[in-house]
């Protein structure tokens, strides 16, 4: 079964430009790698829920956005194998973490298998 890196963010408003900037130089890095698709996304419909909701979820602060983004692999196995090539390659460990567009200690990632598909 396929295999998915999912990653949901806080960027601020201001920054979207350099975030769409570096996203795409990431994407197109993943999938020489091997990754078989890279999707960014911008929050354009967040309904404020009764429970836990996406912008809590990112501590989201005045002036900034949610971005919901993913990786899809061919398998866990594929994916660890793109993953360990891309952070051996030089245009993403070139990358300080102080010059992210985002605070990376509200990032929320995690890996996902498949089971629907349709």
């Amino acid at each position: 079964m396929k295999y998915v890196d999912g990653f949901l963010l806080a960027v601020p408003k201001r920054k979207i430009d350099a975030y769409c900037k570096m996203s795409k130089k990431a994407g197109k890095v993943w999938r020489e790698h091997g990754a078989l698709e890279y999707r960014e996304c911008v929050a354009e419909d967040l309904k404020p829920g009764k429970s836990v909701t996406w912008a809590r979820c990112v501590k989201l602060k005045p002036g900034e956005t949610v971005f919901f983004s993913w990786i899809v692999y061919k398998s866990r196995a594929h994916r660890d194998r793109v993953l360990a090539k891309v952070m051996k390659d030089p245009r993403i460990t070139g990358t300080s973490m102080q010059s992210m567009p985002f605070d990376m200690k509200r990032m929320l990632y995690g890996g996902f298998q498949i089971v629907v598909e349709s």
